[in-house]
């Protein structure tokens, strides 16, 4: 890796509360596939295709590290390390660990900073922004994507241009928080403002050294938490782990209040390539397709006399009729109905089904692991049953249960069961039966992906239920 490499960095640690509930705690936003077939983090590494970079480094939460390393395996990005904190203390924290990491050997790359959670419509044009940055970047300014704005937003903050630095960037005169309407439309009117975009190009090495000035507090904790080789991957996934205890001490701030406000060397180039943050669903009804009463319908839906609507269906039939300005979104286990000039408060409604200790902020009815994933399709007194998908090639853990028997029957694939000290094919409309504290294990040795259906039945069918005697996937 050269001192002119450029080196993606994807912040992958979000929650996306706003976008509930499709978005939740252990399956945010970042991982889902809200515009398009692919996650706005494999859109996010597909719109790198083309610029001369290294592999990504993607950062992201613990508890999303098989989310993450699947759909970078999707993307044909196997290998790419993912840098993984115990718990987010927001971006320069995390950023700081990114230029550590790739400053470890001596190299001391330029760091494209972007969030894994952001729309471009225009790849092209963000892409020329990129290289009409790089040679500000070189210069070790600490450069900032500012979009050009098209409307007086009161959502985003702003950074007001200076001193123009050659033709393409200019020094950043101030940053300025989220304005009120008059504010954010005087801006407008100004003509040197732009949006604040959260997207970052800088030289690993200036970036440790304004760091190091403004916040030594963050890049002392960030030193002590990294493994000392500065890669630290396992041997099973490219995980980067770190010393958890040694993080938390690292103050929670961003890498605008740490650096970018602070620094004699912020400066932003103009970006204009269709860009969202995906912030709410009113974003995602003004990004998404509108049909010809502007109407954004996805999924099994149904609209008569609707009108300037979001309509986001998941399995079930969803039906409207007579309404406007509405965002309706429908999943197995919760619905949202709500004015689409009333989704930022959809954070509020989170909280409060998290103070009624309820689940759905936490998880969906689906659940994904490294192997697959499992759908709870019916439940109730000393009975559960669940629906489970096996990847090809993959394999759960060897495993047994205190509380709980388990029939399982193939309706699709080829399961290897291991049954206590037997190993045997289960096929297509065959079955088998696990007896309460027999060990087992579930394989799918097969091409196509393995389906079963699971009945559980006993006293105590909760997933802490589970004594994994050997873990493939190292939980």
């Amino acid at each position: 890796m050269s001192n002119k490499s450029l080196q993606p960095v994807i912040l992958a640690g979000g929650s996306g509360t706003r976008l509930w509930p499709a978005s939740r705690q252990l399956h945010p936003k970042q991982f889902l596939p809200l515009l398009g077939k692919e996650s706005l983090l494999q859109q996010t590494l597909r719109r790198l295709e083309g610029l001369d970079h290294e592999t990504p480094l993607v950062i992201c939460n613990e508890e999303h590290r098989f989310l993450a390393a699947e759909q970078l395996r999707q993307c044909g990005l196997e290998n790419a390390p993912i840098l993984l904190e115990p718990e987010g203390r927001n971006t320069a924290p995390a950023i700081a660990l990114a230029a550590l990491h790739a400053t470890h050997e001596g190299n001391d790359p330029l760091l494209l900073v972007l969030a894994a959670d952001h729309a471009i419509a225009n790849t092209t044009a963000f892409q020329t922004t990129v290289v009409n940055a790089v040679v500000l970047a070189q210069e070790e300014w600490l450069v900032t994507f500012g979009i050009v704005p098209t409307k007086p937003e009161t959502g985003y903050g702003y950074i007001q241009q200076g001193e123009p630095l050659g033709s393409k960037g200019y020094a950043v005169r101030r940053f300025v928080e989220k304005p009120d309407v008059a504010t954010a439309t005087s801006y407008l009117e100004q003509g040197d403002y732009l949006w604040n975009s959260g997207m970052f190009l800088v030289r690993a090495s200036a970036y440790l050294r304004e760091l190091e000035q403004h916040e030594p507090s963050v890049l002392q904790a960030c030193r002590e938490a990294l493994p000392e080789s500065g890669a630290g991957a396992d041997d099973i996934y490219p995980f980067i782990r770190l010393n958890g205890e040694a993080f938390t001490h690292s103050p929670d701030i961003s890498v605008d209040y740490a650096v970018m406000e602070r620094t004699g060397k912020a400066a932003v180039v103009p970006m204009d390539a269709g860009w969202s943050d995906v912030g709410s669903w009113s974003a995602l009804w003004e990004i998404g397709e509108q049909d010809a009463s502007g109407n954004v319908i996805r999924g099994d839906a149904l609209a008569d006399d609707v009108q300037d609507s979001l309509i986001d269906s998941g399995r079930q039939l969803v039906t409207c009729i007579g309404v406007k300005d509405l965002i309706v979104v429908a999943t197995p286990d919760a619905v949202l109905v709500a004015s689409r000039h009333h989704v930022q408060e959809v954070r509020r409604l989170v909280d409060e089904l998290k103070n009624r200790g309820r689940s759905e902020p936490h998880q969906h009815r689906e659940i994904h692991r490294p192997w697959g994933c499992f759908d709870v399709i019916d439940n109730g007194n000393r009975y559960q049953v669940k629906r489970i998908t096996v990847k090809p090639g993959a394999r759960l853990s060897r495993q047994l249960h205190h509380h709980r028997a388990e029939h399982w029957i193939v309706v699709s694939g080829t399961a290897r069961v291991t049954n206590g000290d037997n190993t045997y094919l289960v096929t297509e409309n065959e079955s088998t039966f696990i007896p309460i504290g027999q060990e087992h294990c579930l394989e799918n040795p097969g091409t196509i992906p393995l389906e079963v259906i699971e009945v559980q039945s006993g006293s105590y069918l909760g997933e802490d239920d589970i004594v994994r005697i050997e873990d493939p996937h190292d939980r």
